[in-house]
């Protein structure tokens, strides 16, 4: 149920932070071009889709996972997109479930490489831990 709430908080965030459309007045309606919606199922299943005029699209479907015998976690999986600044598509596809919320696009920043020389440290420490220190 939490990972639920976490993808329709991303949802609801990607569609205020979508650009405003570049003509028309800012107080005029975005019209839903379309909209498809199936569930929640008894089983736990879903799907749902929409399109705005201004080329936003989402796309999400869900379903129960057994974890084990006594655990059960909803796992949803879909997309959304955008027109960016330069009107270039922005697609973000995702994942949730046990694991939480698993995003991935080209849009979403990366950390740099680790430097080899700080990599080459890590190496050094993993494989040559500190001695225990046994309290007297």
């Amino acid at each position: 149920m939490n990972a639920l709430f976490f993808v329709i908080a991303a949802l609801v965030a990607v569609c205020v932070a979508a650009p405003p459309p570049s003509s028309g007045s800012a107080d005029e309606p975005i019209p839903i071009i379309s909209q498809t919606q199936d569930g929640p199922n008894p089983d736990g299943t879903f799907n749902s889709a929409f399109e705005t005029g201004n080329g936003i699209q989402v796309q999400q479907q869900g379903s129960l996972k057994q974890i084990d015998e006594k655990t059960f976690a909803q796992v949803v999986q879909g997309s959304w997109s955008y027109p960016g600044p330069d009107g270039a598509p922005i697609q973000v596809t995702y994942i949730a479930d046990e694991n939480g919320f698993q995003p991935q696009s080209d849009a979403i920043p990366t950390s740099p490489a680790i430097p080899e020389a700080i990599q080459k440290s890590l190496d050094f420490n993993a494989a040559h831990p500190p001695p225990a220190v046994v309290d007297a």
